[in-house]
């Protein structure tokens, strides 16, 4: 009797393994859909989050516009002069300029030494590698992400407490370090089997 219900555990338990994933995915994808459906009321459900994108994209194309370029800086002028619009909108702007922008800056991924007593390591992204125009001398800038969070703590690092990872990916190191190091890193492997 205490076997078969160990065996039926460990059948929910893989079943449990397998569905969540694909459970949290989808529901996630519903609540963006929900989300985007309630700013544009009234269309048949899902056509908004089309429709947003769409709008997005021509914005972009038309961004490279001379005209369309004006429209946009004049809005970004008048935001950038409201005090607490300035911080939340430039602090957006900068953090998405670092993910997908011109301006990559999650693309050096290090191991920064902690503590040197007990040996302890964290994971991050150098952000700024010159910090002299504030007046800080022999420190980088690295940006460590939180586990299983959107958050993340920002550390003036000693550069000889930095060890550079060029062999591992940043969107590698990014999806390890969010998912608190328990993500399986094949893809890695492959990309070398590849080249």
């Amino acid at each position: 009797m205490n076997r078969s219900i160990k065996k039926v555990l460990g059948y929910f338990l893989r079943g449990l393994l397998f569905v969540s994933p694909i459970f949290l995915t989808v529901y996630a994808i519903y609540v963006i859909i929900q989300f985007f459906d309630n700013l544009i009321p009234g269309l048949y459900p899902g056509l908004s989050i089309i429709l947003v994108i769409m709008g997005i994209t021509i914005i972009g194309y038309f961004s490279y516009n001379i005209l369309m370029q004006s429209l946009l800086n004049l809005i970004e002028g008048v935001i950038l002069k409201t005090p607490g619009l300035k911080i939340i909108y430039s602090s957006v702007k900068d953090l998405l300029s670092a993910l997908v922008g011109n301006k990559k800056t999650f693309n050096q991924p290090v191991m920064i030494l902690m503590s040197k007593e007990s040996g302890i390591h964290k994971l991050g992204f150098i952000t700024k590698d010159d910090l002299t125009e504030v007046g800080v001398h022999n420190l980088v800038a690295v940006y460590c992400p939180h586990s299983y969070n959107f958050s993340g703590n920002l550390f003036l690092v000693p550069r000889e407490n930095i060890t550079p990872l060029p062999e591992f990916k940043s969107s590698d190191a990014m999806k390890f370090i969010v998912s608190g190091g328990v993500t399986d890193l094949i893809s890695r492997g492959e990309d070398k089997e590849e080249k």
